[in-house]
């Protein structure tokens, strides 16, 4: 299959050895609490996969990003999924290292994630019913130099593991008004737990716990501030950030449906024609969600770029679930029966219509923005 030895060549490229290590462990048991996945990806220096050279990381391009991301999700795709959310929060502090807005904190915090090999946990509103992406996750109140916190976010990928801990607060003025800020929590602040929260097997590898926050000071130089437009758009730091979260959780499921399409080729399952079918949905998906990394590439990450990228995610989303029927079907039922790897992965592939943005959030207003108005996410 082209894509998926193209993603295993970059993944091998970027993170030498990582693929042959987890293969040497049960699906299994890469997949529940205690998995060892994020150590080994860890050890491999796959913290700094997506940080720029300029930033002393490895400087992968967002299609070679999709790539590793793919290679993992059939692999491990606990791991793919948690680390996204890593990587998706270190795309938002290069995009705001490179701006104007940068005092150089940003700057020294990136080399400090390749040098150590710190993992940043997203503490965002995903799962949240009701809530938009934007939505805070903490209060703020106002502290000599800096701000104290509390809130809760569940679930949080890498709790477990995490060094850091962004998340999202409005920040309370004087006058009454508040400001959009991201603020990064050291997991040893005081006043941060983790408690159990994630009770499904699928995906449990994932470290997928809440995070909990009790007035756990945070220094005015750890507070991030962004602005939304007036008409409730976002800004350019979000905006780049959420494409990437749109780019790379979708690559994490285009990877986990293509481990089964795998298995129904190389097995030869099905007729010549059946398998075309199966691999032209399966290369729909990859193919979207390899646009959205060049759309990246080419600088168009505006609030079109953006509703771009989640046409593509749905897109790519509907021939995941397509193509994973496909497969389940022909690999038949003894393939169900004697493992449970193809029941897992099959379950796991459904997970990506959970992610921020839903469609019922997203449509409406895509729709009613065709006169060039900026796209809004709440």
């Amino acid at each position: 299959m082209r894509s998926m030895n193209t993603a295993r060549r970059t993944c091998e490229k970027y993170l030498p050895g990582l693929l042959g290590k987890l293969e040497e462990v049960p699906l299994a048991d890469l997949e529940k609490p205690g998995s060892p996945a994020i150590g080994l990806f860890r050890s491999h220096g796959g913290p700094g996969l997506v940080i720029p050279c300029a930033y002393s990381g490895s400087g992968a391009t967002p299609l070679e990003a999709v790539a590793v991301t793919i290679a993992l999700g059939a692999t491990a795709p606990s791991l793919a999924v948690a680390t996204t959310m890593h990587h998706f929060s270190v795309a938002t502090l290069f995009s705001l290292a490179d701006s104007l807005q940068s005092g150089g904190v940003e700057w020294a915090l990136l080399e400090g994630i390749v040098e150590q090999r710190l993992l940043v946990a997203s503490g965002f509103a995903e799962g949240r019913p009701g809530r938009g992406i934007l939505s805070p996750t903490v209060q703020a109140r106002p502290a000599e130099k800096g701000y104290f916190i509390s809130g809760s976010k569940k679930p949080c990928s890498l709790s477990g593991s995490m060094d850091l801990l962004t998340a999202s607060a409005a920040l309370p003025n004087a006058d009454g008004t508040t400001d959009m800020a991201v603020l990064l929590v050291p997991r040893q602040a005081e006043g941060l737990t983790v408690e159990p929260f994630w009770s499904s097997w699928a995906l449990a590898g994932a470290e997928s716990d809440e995070v909990r926050l009790e007035d756990v000071f945070v220094d005015e130089q750890q507070v991030m501030r962004t602005e939304l437009g007036d008409a409730g758009e976002l800004d350019e730091l979000q905006t780049v950030g959420f494409i990437w979260f749109e780019l790379l959780i979708t690559a994490c499921y285009v990877g986990m449906a293509g481990a089964l399409v795998e298995r129904v080729v190389e097995g030869r399952r099905g007729t010549d024609t059946e398998r075309a079918e199966l691999l032209a949905r399966y290369e729909t998906a990859t193919l979207l969600t390899e646009g959205t990394a060049r759309m990246i590439m080419d600088g168009s990450v505006g609030n079109e770029g953006l509703g771009r990228a989640l046409v593509a995610r749905y897109g790519a989303q509907d021939a995941i679930r397509d193509a994973v029927g496909r497969a389940v079907e022909l690999l038949g039922g003894m393939a169900f029966i004697g493992s449970g790897d193809v029941a897992y992965l099959a379950a796991a592939s459904h997970g990506l219509s959970f992610h921020p943005p839903s469609r019922s959030t997203f449509t409406e207003p895509f729709i009613e923005h065709t006169d060039g108005r900026p796209l809004r996410l709440a």
